[in-house]
This record gives C-alpha cells, structure tokens and sequence, in this order.
C-alpha cells in the first residue's frame, strides 16, 4: 500500500460503518505524531508514518511496536483503559477492513473512551474539582513513584540533557514572533546557572522510568483514577526525577488556574514517598518545563501546513510569562 494512503486510512477510520459496534459518529482529531478516531465507546489511536529525531515511525513494524509498548506502559497507570492492538488490513480489491485477515496495512491501539466530564482539566474549567477526587488519583501516583524501581543515570549525560534542551529552546524560542529576546536569555541564564551551582543536588535525585507527559488532561478522575497517555516512544523522555514530573503537572494546573493542583500534589508525594524536593528544586523544574512548553509551542509554526498560526506565539508568551514568574519566587 503506497506511503500516500494515510490519507485514505484516515478517510476509512472517519466513517461509522469502519466499526463492528456502529458508533452513532466518529471524530477524528489529528496531533503532530498520530489520528484518534472516537466512537461512542472506544478511541482508535493510528500513529502517522513520520520520523523525527526523537523517534522513527516511517515502518510498518516500527509503528506496530509503539503501538504495543504503548499499550503495555499506560497500563500501569490506566489498568484495562488500554484494550490491546488492532490491525488495519487491506484485501486484494484494495478495501480496508479493522482487524480484518487480509494483508496487514496499519496498526492501532484500541481504548476505552473516557467521559470528558472527569477529565482534570476540564473538571477545573468548570469548577467541579473535589478534593477527595484528586486526592485519590495523586495518592496513585506518589505509590507508583515509591514503588518504582531507580534507574541508574550518568550524572554528567544527564546534566547535558538539560543543557541541549534549554539551549534549543533558547534558539527555537528567539524569533520576532515570540519577540521576547532579553526575557527567553534571562530564563536560559537562570536555568543554565541553577544546573551548575546545584549539581550535587541533581546526583542525590532518584530517577524513574516514569509516565512521562503528567498533563492534567491526560488524568481522569473516575473513582478508580486512571491516568493514561504516557510517553512512550522514547524511553529516554521517560527517565525522570517524580519531582521533576510532579512539577510539570503543577506547572499546567498553574496556567488553567489552579495552584492547589500542585500544593496537594507535593504534599501527598512527601507523605507517601518521604520525599520533600527543595522548594528552589522545584522553581527550577517549573521554570525549565515552561521554557520547554513555550518552544513546543512555537516549533508548531515549522509544520508543513500550520493551523491556528496566531495561536503558537500567543501560547508561547503564556508559558514564558509563566516561567519568569517562577524565575522571580525561586528562593
């Protein structure tokens, strides 16, 4: 099947008759790396044939791979969410079929659908968080970050991790778009001068191969809280202080207006694990996951075809008001 049919997979995916449970509509929502087709029940995740230098899906068993490992991973923190792979065939009149026994097109993971009502964010959108629902689901956490094996970590490759990282963000960030020259230097300079007056500090942090991208999005507030979406193509991306991801969780919950996301977060962390990072730490870890946040945002003008390009420099300068902020009541 030529490289060109993404278009007709995702054409095929769109429709309700593709389905054995004939949903009532599907919705397909594209991101950089993948389409999520959404039925009634179930969400369809189809992983784009793209490669980048932080991972590679241009084959066919590349793509079923992740597709597998990503099952595997988000169950460990979204139990049977996660319902397994499924194929995408194609017979010899060229018809598509889902988990059809033709030749073997594509790959999916199938999901169970979650009801949006109990997603963070959006639960904080509409004022409907409870104290008692994020505590369980923070409770889930800080027990998975104590439970989690250490990951043995060269301290000096892991210092430069975060030095190519806020000098890309740097040169990607210091463009007349974003327009905030002397602020994004100032981060940098601050972020670049924590990392060598405190290296000890990050040698004594225990490293896990953690979830990855903790956004409150990907957290539903269900009575069995299930946090799904983890990072999974790259391992490497996953290697992280929990204080460094309970950080980044705080950071966004902070932006949609609701600090106390991250106070409780911390405060059962140090319950569970006996961990209390220094409050300087984690300015830092805020700060350093803004300045990211903001290039990720502005990287989306690079794309191809750039939709909502008014939007990326508006989100950036938010996640980098956001950072100096953190900069200023570091202690």
């Amino acid at each position: 099947m030529p490289a060109q049919s993404l278009a007709a997979k995702v054409a095929y995916l769109s429709r309700t008759d593709s389905y054995a449970e004939r949903p009532s509509g599907v919705t397909a929502l594209e991101t950089h790396m993948s389409w999520v087709f959404l039925t009634d029940s179930h969400a369809y995740k189809l992983k784009k044939p793209v490669r980048y230098d932080f991972l590679d899906f241009s084959t066919l068993a590349a793509r079923r791979r992740d597709c597998e490992l990503e099952v595997t991973l988000n169950r460990r923190l979204a139990g049977d969410v996660y319902l397994g792979v499924v194929a995408l065939t194609m017979n010899q009149a060229g018809r598509l079929q889902l988990d059809g026994a033709a030749e073997v097109v594509d790959w999916l993971v199938k999901m169970r659908r979650l009801p949006d009502a109990c997603r963070l964010d959006l639960m904080i959108a509409d004022h409907a968080l409870k104290a008692d629902d994020l505590r369980r689901a923070l409770t889930k956490l800080s027990v998975f970050y104590r439970d989690a094996p250490a990951v043995a970590v060269d301290a000096a490759s892991y210092d430069r991790h975060y030095q190519d990282d806020i000098r890309a963000a740097m040169g990607d960030l210091l463009i007349p778009a974003v327009g905030r020259a002397r602020h994004v230097k100032r981060l940098a300079a601050f972020l670049m001068d924590f990392l060598h007056e405190h290296a000890r500090l990050f040698k004594e942090r225990r490293i896990i191969e953690a979830h990855g991208d903790l956004r409150p999005e990907h957290i539903f507030l269900l009575s069995e809280p299930l946090i799904i979406d983890c990072l999974e193509f790259n391992r490497a991306f996953r290697l992280l202080d929990p204080a460094e991801e309970l950080s980044f969780l705080a950071m966004e919950c902070d932006l949609i207006g609701a600090p106390e996301v991250g106070t409780s977060a911390f405060d059962i962390y140090a319950e569970i694990t006996g961990d209390r990072p220094p409050p300087s730490l984690i300015a830092f870890y805020k700060s350093f996951r803004a300045f990211l946040r903001a290039r990720i945002a502005i990287c989306h003008l690079k794309d191809e075809y750039v939709r909502l390009p008014e939007k990326w420099p508006r989100q950036a300068k938010a996640y980098l008001d956001l950072a100096e902020n953190y900069r200023l009541a570091a202690p």
